[in-house]
């Protein structure tokens, strides 16, 4: 099948079809007017890569996974493997929502001594800057 029919068996563009093969997911041959062809194997493929990038990890998290894409990756008992992948996609995302709140909660203060208080609208961005710069002064940063 084309990489059209292919992107519509599996809800996906041509465009993250053509990623997934750069990025060593799935395989393509090439019909000799250059089109490539994937077999029927990829829907099941590329429908395990999006079920898996749906629940957070990224492709790099799932290339250690490549023997276990052609069946139903959801359906059994994860391996310890895969838990690995999940705890430490986990991690990576737990640090990211740490820094954006301690980020979003700096913000919010830098509002409110601005007297714009915490729900302020979008008009209010120069108080932010007023304010960060005096906390920057005054904190020598």
């Amino acid at each position: 099948m084309r990489i059209g029919e292919l992107a519509r068996r599996t809800d996906s563009t041509p465009r993250a079809l053509r990623h997934y093969e750069q990025a060593g997911l799935i395989d393509s041959e090439r019909a000799p007017n250059g089109y490539r062809e994937y077999g029927d194997s990829a829907v099941v493929r590329v429908r395990n890569i999006r079920a898996l990038l749906a629940v957070g990890l990224t492709l790099e998290d799932v290339r250690p996974l490549l023997g276990c894409l052609d069946g139903d990756v959801l359906a059994g008992p994860p391996s310890e493997r895969v838990l690995r992948i999940v705890r430490e996609r986990l991690a990576v995302l737990e640090r990211r929502i740490a820094a954006q709140t301690e980020a979003r909660d700096r913000l919010a203060a830098a509002l409110a001594a601005a007297g714009g208080g915490a729900g302020a609208g979008a008009g209010s961005g120069a108080g932010v800057e007023r304010a960060g710069v005096a906390g920057a002064v005054s904190t020598g940063g």
